[in-house]
């Protein structure tokens, strides 16, 4: 006799909705261990940090720095803006305002400002490439003197115009007399530490190196920084691959740079026996950061910054100029603390308004829904759980800051959460209302209610993203919350909702359809479809289901069933008397 043939049993409705509540699980635990973890050991805390509207922080004004009579013009000032807001949020501080005030730009950081975060903020690295026409030791003369006799008449008798017209950033003849009185009398004492000084970006500019020990008259910019498609820090290598230890900023020109830096580099390796005529200076802020003799022609655009630099500051440089050369230079006005716009009041009304909200979805839910209820409930409590575990993960780690438009994302997702398990408990009252039994409707209502849901949460979440790319400032926060609570909401209907629904339908309290459970099969109107016949207490009479007409046993609206029902014979009670009156008529 063949032995009978094995099947692969299905796990059964109860063994996946465990399945899935233990996922659940796991996640929660596993949100609570990396919080905790970071707490112990990461300088992390139990709470979200707090945005500029409701903790303050740290306010720095940028001024222009202009040559005298210059303005800067309102594209300049918003293309900084942009910049100085990209270099902000790639030090992962989130909910920090940008913008201008009159000629000035404004920036407000959230909380305790660090150093690093501040020196990309007043650090404006306007990169300028200018060809060096004569270098000197900072309190030495001139390294060519006789190459301006007129140079120890007074400056203002001295000639400021070329006898001949330069033909590029190197010719000699941009060296007036006036301009080589002007270098031999420059003293980089007299300047900031920074030994930055400013010209136009068409004229020959005078200044020293940022460490104030060697002057240079530089030639006009002929590459600008905003050229710069890409920038990263690393060590300097040797032609065999040997690591020097020294660190530098690899630069990456976009088309326009790479060809301008590929002319300047050929005349440069062609002056290699005229220093310092051979030198290319990299000009940050008016100050010579690194001048370099040019060893040979770069054709790729690719060349490299080398100095006094530690991996640090190297990738500080690198990251500025990867986010763009500002339009002009900017000195710190003022840097000040400041207090919060909103404060702690504001806090605690926004909190109220969203408890308000939470008690009127709980009061909606357990009158509509009555002991079902109670599962939307405890699907907002998880919901709210992980919502608070995972702000206050990425506020240690991508230094998230909770703002008041963020706690408006999250008062909003109530609703938006709410109506998730509305859509799926409706469908599974359609099936019951199609005679199916509360377990089979579970299943079924799930499979319709699910397709229903993703298509919701879609647009939500398309929607969030899209006002997260397209806002600035706090708006972004709210479009943060609102897509973060999304995803949560996706996945606490997945892994809680649904598998509750599943374990109640086995009880017997919701299965046999209690008034109060919410799933009451006659109260929701019911159609008897032959073996999907329900088991109640007060179940339908047979000779009454009997008498059900065949249009009754197909899916009905709410309307077309209460016509049904006026239109059924009378009760027993109502024939009887409806007899009695035929038989006094007949004997009359």
């Amino acid at each position: 006799m063949a032995a009978p043939s094995k099947r692969t049993k299905r796990p059964t409705p109860v063994r996946k909705a465990w399945r899935s509540l233990t996922w659940l699980g796991v996640i929660i635990v596993g949100l609570f261990a990396i919080n905790a973890a970071g707490v112990i050991w990461g300088g992390g805390s139990w709470t979200p940090k707090l945005a500029l509207d409701l903790e303050g922080g740290t306010q720095i004004i940028l001024a222009p720095k202009l040559e005298s009579g210059q303005t800067a013009s309102q594209e300049q000032l918003d293309q900084a803006v942009s910049i100085i807001r990209q270099r902000v949020d790639a030090s992962g501080v989130a909910e920090s305002e940008i913008l201008t005030e009159g000629s000035n730009i404004v920036v407000r950081i959230p909380g305790e400002l660090d150093e690093e975060t501040r020196n990309r903020i007043e650090s404006s690295a306007k990169l300028e490439l200018r060809p060096v026409l004569l270098s000197s030791a900072a309190t030495d003369a001139s390294i060519d003197p006789s190459a301006s006799p007129e140079a120890t008449e007074p400056a203002e008798e001295l000639s400021d115009t070329p006898t001949v017209a330069p033909t590029d950033g190197s010719d000699p003849n941009w060296v007036t007399p006036a301009l080589q009185a002007e270098f031999d009398d420059f003293d980089c004492s007299t300047l900031d530490d920074t030994g930055a000084n400013a010209a136009p970006a068409d004229e020959p500019l005078v200044t020293c190196d940022v460490t104030r020990t060697v002057k240079y008259l530089l030639g006009p910019v002929e590459v600008s920084g905003a050229d710069i498609a890409d920038a990263s820090n690393g060590t300097v290598q040797t032609s065999t691959g040997a690591n020097t230890g020294t660190w530098a900023v690899n630069i990456v020109f976009n088309e326009d740079g790479t060809a301008a830096f590929a002319e300047v580099s050929t005349r440069l390796y062609g002056l290699k026996d005229q220093a310092p005529r051979d030198q290319f200076a990299f000009v940050l802020d008016g100050a010579v950061l690194s001048a370099p003799s040019m060893n040979g022609v770069i054709t790729d655009g690719r060349p490299q910054i080398t100095g006094s630099f530690t991996q640090e500051s190297s990738k500080a440089l690198a990251d500025q100029l990867k986010f763009g050369a500002l339009p002009i230079s900017f000195t710190v006005q003022s840097s000040d603390t400041i207090s919060a716009t909103l404060g702690t009041s504001q806090l605690q009304n926004g909190l109220i308004a969203g408890l308000i909200g939470l008690l009127l979805v709980v009061i909606y839910t357990l009158f509509q829904y009555r002991a079902l209820g109670s599962v939307t409930i405890a699907s907002l409590v998880i919901a709210g759980v992980i919502t608070y575990l995972t702000i206050t993960i990425l506020s240690w780690r991508q230094g998230y800051r909770l703002s008041l438009a963020g706690i408006a994302g999250l008062i909003v997702a109530i609703g938006f959460t709410a109506d998730s398990f509305i859509v799926y408990f409706e469908r599974v009252r359609d099936e019951l209302r199609d005679g199916r039994p509360l377990v089979g409707a579970v299943e079924a209502g799930w499979k319709r209610a699910f397709r229903t849901v993703l298509a919701s949460k879609g647009v939500n979440l398309l929607a969030a993203i899209i006002l997260f790319i397209l806002a600035v400032g706090s708006v972004k926060g709210f479009a943060y919350t609102l897509g973060l609570t999304t995803i949560i909401d996706v996945i606490v209907v997945i892994l809680f909702t649904h598998p509750m629904l599943q374990l109640l339908a086995q009880t017997k309290f919701f299965s046999s359809g209690n008034p109060w459970s919410g799933l009451d099969p006659q109260a929701l109107g019911a159609v008897y479809r032959g073996r999907a016949e329900f088991r109640k207490t007060s179940a339908v009479p047979a000779r009454k289901a009997a008498s059900s007409s065949r249009e009754a046993q197909k899916r009905q609206t709410i309307a077309e069933r209460k016509a049904a029902e006026s239109a059924e014979p009378a009760k027993p009670d109502e024939k009887v008397g409806a007899k009695a009156g035929a038989g006094e008529g007949k004997e009359s």
